[in-house]
């Protein structure tokens, strides 16, 4: 399991950083430079979220649901590693989809529209 932990977090910090770079908005009329102080401003605002929370609470979960299915199966402690490294990522997936979510949002009420 403390083997688990860095695998998690390693992927939810190399997915967490290419997200919000991927993000496309129609440049017709828009300053560039004014976009991009405006896409760092917002940026910051995103690392509000707390994705590494979101990836503890869900390898905990998966931990403890994989637990339990090894418990009938026969090997808890494979089945609740296994199930840590599912919850995790799925953690941080969900962290990296709010950050996104956050930054479209920070942009849109700056003006700007999102194609993506």
């Amino acid at each position: 399991m403390k083997r688990l932990v860095p695998i998690v977090v390693l992927f939810a910090l190399s997915s967490a950083c290419t997200t919000t770079d991927e993000i496309i908005i129609d440049k017709k009329g828009v300053d560039m430079s004014r976009y991009d102080q405006d896409l760092s401003e917002c940026k910051a605002y995103a690392t509000e979220v707390q994705t590494g929370k979101k990836v503890a609470k869900g390898a905990a979960s998966g931990a403890v649901v994989g637990g339990l299915i090894g418990a009938i199966t026969g090997d808890a402690g494979k089945a609740a590693g296994v199930g840590a490294v599912g919850g995790g990522a799925r953690g941080a997936s969900e962290g990296n989809q709010d950050e996104v979510r956050v930054v479209k949002n920070c942009l849109r009420g700056r003006g700007y529209k999102i194609l993506n």
